[in-house]
């Protein structure tokens, strides 16, 4: 292999440095996804809370919050991991839902702030990251 060709390919894995990130930052939300969809259905099934906390005596709203997040972030999660397009659109479908909820629907989740700033974060983090890829790519 010759010296122009290794720094041909170093030139060409600087120039994707953002797709890059914006790859592993998929890939991280990808396996947060994972665990907070499991969570959803170890709450459906009691497999984590006490007789107080089964999904059969909570409300019919946090029922249904609970089976649509369940549902949705483990589907979310395949997309992001692959890195395709749908997987992003159903992942932000899932953040700007949760914050949705815990905002104007605090009887659900318990409305919490904290939450909803950790989704806005994570939303900025993509916007920002997906932004700085797309101009790296060559008109």
């Amino acid at each position: 292999m010759s010296v122009a060709a290794i720094s041909s390919e170093r030139a060409d894995n600087h120039d994707n440095d953002w797709t890059q990130r914006l790859v592993l930052f998929l890939r991280v939300m990808a396996v947060l996804s994972v665990i907070k969809g499991l969570y959803h259905w170890a709450q459906i099934t009691g497999f984590i809370g006490g007789e107080d906390d089964a999904f059969e005596s909570q409300a019919m709203a946090w029922q249904t919050a609970t089976v649509y997040f369940a549902v949705i972030e483990l589907v979310a999660a395949v997309g992001l991991w692959l890195a395709t397009p749908w997987g992003a659109v159903v992942w932000l479908t899932t953040v700007v839902s949760m914050a949705v909820i815990e905002l104007m629907f605090p009887a659900i989740y318990g409305g919490s702030l904290v939450i909803v700033s950790i989704e806005a974060l994570l939303l900025a983090a993509y916007l920002a990251l997906a932004w700085m890829a797309a101009r790296e790519r060559p008109p």
